[in-house]
């Protein structure tokens, strides 16, 4: 918080009072990095679509570039708790803002593909996000290896069923 005070040329104590705390800092820096990576699979998906469903294929290519995104891997190698906390925060920006994109693509497959969801879309949207999150941070949240593919799997069949 220190070196941002002074790159920005303001006290620490008007960081604080503008900004928050250092979670809150934090927290808004990966929303804003979160929100990016979210639109850019759903680019992605548009530039080249699979022929499945657009739910799937977002959310694969989310967790695909969240789970190769070194600067998240580093800051979760050295601040572990702090930086779950924020990503996974039920309260914060990033899980419900993952949780509200989530939920719009499920709805858009549902009006557009005629997909038949299992659960109401909020609360499908959110088993997703967490079962993208117990993957994806597995290493920190129960002392496992990442699993992308596995989260993938898990997502798929929940949104089409098993295949």
């Amino acid at each position: 918080m220190q070196a941002l005070a002074a790159e920005l040329g303001i006290s620490r104590v008007t960081l604080f009072r503008h900004a928050g705390g250092r979670e809150a800092v934090l927290g808004a820096a990966l929303w804003l990095l979160t929100r990016r990576t979210f639109a850019a699979a759903e680019r992605q998906w548009d530039l080249a679509p699979d022929g499945g469903l657009r739910s799937v294929g977002v959310i694969r290519m989310f967790n695909e570039a969240v789970s190769s995104a070194p600067a998240l891997r580093r800051l979760l190698d050295q601040e572990p708790a702090l930086t779950i906390r924020v990503l996974t925060d039920p309260r914060g920006a990033i899980q419900s803002g993952v949780v509200a994109a989530v939920e719009a693509l499920l709805r858009r497959d549902a009006e557009d593909a005629g997909l038949p969801l299992l659960a109401e879309p909020g609360a499908l949207a959110f088993a997703l996000v967490r079962i993208g999150e117990s993957f994806l941070y597995a290493d920190v949240l129960a002392n496992r290896v990442p699993d992308v593919d596995t989260a993938n799997r898990l997502q798929r069949a929940l949104i089409e069923g098993p295949s």
